[in-house]
């Protein structure tokens, strides 16, 4: 059994959707490499940080990712196997390519409760600069919406009545 510590910095981008690890951005990888009677039987962690944009408000974001991995990459034979020994190396580019692109969120958020942007204004939900946003009322109800006002009126002339 070995293990290694490896930091490597990225040549390519990593990831294709709102959220990707760039190019230049470094990935530390931490690994055990065991001999088992059918090859080599790698597993480890791999840490870096990914950026993109929120899925909700489209702010900047940058976050870490960390992901870990096993694979047996097994010796040449005469069975086709996704991953094999190679001159005695193995190349683990592929398989910590797929764990991380593969652990990269879907939608990703900026925080957990992000509200997203506003429908009408297209302006962030979270830093609205009116005070109390209200709903646009369905016509349908506006009948009630009169009522309410009516009711409100009638207890305002109570409340006075009852001062004098």
């Amino acid at each position: 059994m070995r293990e290694h510590s490896i930091s490597v910095t990225l040549t390519d981008k990593w990831g294709e959707g709102i959220v990707a690890v760039e190019a230049g951005e470094t990935v530390d990888i931490e690994v055990r490499l065991e001999s088992v009677h059918e090859g080599i039987l790698v597993s480890g962690t791999a840490d870096s940080d990914y950026t993109g944009v929120c899925g909700r408000c489209l702010t900047d974001i940058v976050a870490p990712v960390e992901v870990e991995f096993q694979e047996l990459f097994a010796y040449p034979g005469e069975e086709e196997t996704d991953f094999e020994v190679q001159d005695d190396h193995v190349d683990l580019e592929i398989l910590v390519r797929d764990a991380v692109v593969l652990s990269l969120p879907f939608q990703p958020v900026c925080q957990p409760d992000c509200p997203g942007l506003d429908s009408s204004t297209g302006e962030k939900l979270a830093v609205s600069t009116d005070a109390e946003s209200t709903a646009p009322i369905d016509p349908r109800w506006s009948a009630l919406r009169q009522i309410t006002d009516q009711d409100a009126a009638t207890e305002s002339r109570g409340a006075e009545k009852e001062e004098s």
